[in-house]
């Protein structure tokens, strides 16, 4: 079973991230299948493209698009599944939806930990646009962007991911607008239910 262009992929655990572990309980924090957040984007790789070579192989482990594990309904209330739906619980992914494979970037995506706003007079949990890099590509390590430095990204341009039970932005590598000078006392903004699941 091979697509010519795209991986197929299967959910990881299931299609919803819905449940979080709060001590020895479980607690189901969404029970709709409308809402983003709660789509699981863990995969593992079944078959890769029959027309060209990749890094990414049978059996890995990835990170994908929020919409390819989505359900939704139609205009008479059916439920429906996501356009990427192959079959049973296989699923068609472009490599452009393959965000990380096996806590690598794929293509030019990285990933930025968000800092904690320290700015007293604004009402925010963390400075907008400004993150530091946890996992990055050949092409901005060629522009000496490694992990630990601190960048500002181009507004609405991340997409939220949990990982390892870290709380990181996902984005390509022209999202990244300027680097700053790490002072060290920035920190982190990881919040306690990111590393409840």
């Amino acid at each position: 079973m091979k697509s010519l262009y795209s991986f197929i992929v299967k959910p990881l655990n299931k299609r919803y991230d819905n449940i979080k572990k709060i001590g020895s309980k479980k607690l189901i924090i969404n029970t709709g299948i409308e809402d983003h957040q709660f789509i699981s984007k863990k995969a593992v790789v079944v078959s890769t493209p029959a027309a060209f070579k990749t890094k990414v192989n049978v059996g890995d482990e990835v990170y994908i698009h929020h919409n390819i594990f989505r359900r939704w309904y139609d205009q008479k209330g059916r439920e429906r599944n996501s356009s990427t739906y192959f079959k049973d619980d296989f699923y068609f992914v472009s490599p452009e939806q393959i965000y990380m494979y096996n806590l690598k970037p794929h293509l030019d995506y990285c990933f930025i930990k968000p800092v904690l706003n320290t700015h007293f007079l604004e009402n925010r949990k963390e400075q907008p646009n400004v993150g530091i890099v946890k996992y990055t590509n050949n092409t901005l390590e060629a522009l000496g962007i490694t992990p630990g430095t601190l960048i500002t990204f181009t507004p609405n341009s991340e997409f939220e991911f949990i990982i390892d039970g870290e709380r990181l932005y996902c984005m390509k590598s022209n999202d990244i607008a300027l680097t700053h000078e790490y002072k060290g006392n920035e920190k982190e903004n990881n919040p306690s239910w990111a590393k409840s699941s």
